[in-house]
């Protein structure tokens, strides 16, 4: 791994990884083991990221909240936990109440036109929104295709062919090929 990159692991949370939850991912338990490699690598420039409802959701949030209410609990829920295998990753842990993570929490941790190689879930939600608007602020992202969950194994299919239209800012790589 780059020695100047930021490994980002985003979401890695019970509300996504947990089966019994609306938005498990079925992908979840495969992107363990690559993400816990690749913080290892990374060491104190690793990020992690969650997802946390907003305390007065407004605008499209106030109906998406509506449509999910399972999702609507307090910042300090269990749901909203990190799983315990993200435990103890992380130099910094970065809670936003958006999809995408990049923006002003993260840049104040990763500077402003970082490297950024990113993981987590969901693939097709919080990831490619992460990716694309950091890529237009100027960050340098590599998605690691083994280390992102999607909804289900087409979704993230899809958002990787997404993400795969925006090079050289956004390039896909394995975590052997992250790892070199």
């Amino acid at each position: 791994m780059r020695t100047d990159a930021w490994l980002v692991v985003i979401d890695p949370q019970r509300i996504f990884a947990s089966p019994d939850s609306e938005w498990g991912s079925p992908m979840f338990p495969g992107i363990v083991d690559p993400v816990r490699r690749l913080a290892a690598a990374a060491g104190e420039r690793t990020v992690v990221t969650r997802w946390v409802p907003a305390a007065d959701p407004r605008g499209s949030w106030a109906a998406y909240m509506r449509a999910w209410p399972f999702a609507d609990v307090p910042e300090g829920d269990r749901l909203l936990e990190l799983v315990p295998e993200a435990e103890g990753l992380a130099s910094a842990v970065v809670s936003l109440p958006t999809f995408g993570k990049w923006g002003d929490a993260l840049e104040a941790v990763t500077g402003p036109t970082p490297h950024l190689v990113l993981a987590g879930v969901s693939t097709d939600c919080c990831v490619v929104s992460t990716a694309l608007a950091a890529a237009d602020a100027g960050a340098t992202i590599t998605v690691v295709t083994d280390a992102c969950a999607g909804s289900t194994v087409e979704n993230h299919d899809a958002a990787m062919r997404v993400m795969s239209l925006y090079p050289p800012q956004i390039t896909l790589a394995t975590t052997a090929e992250v790892l070199g």
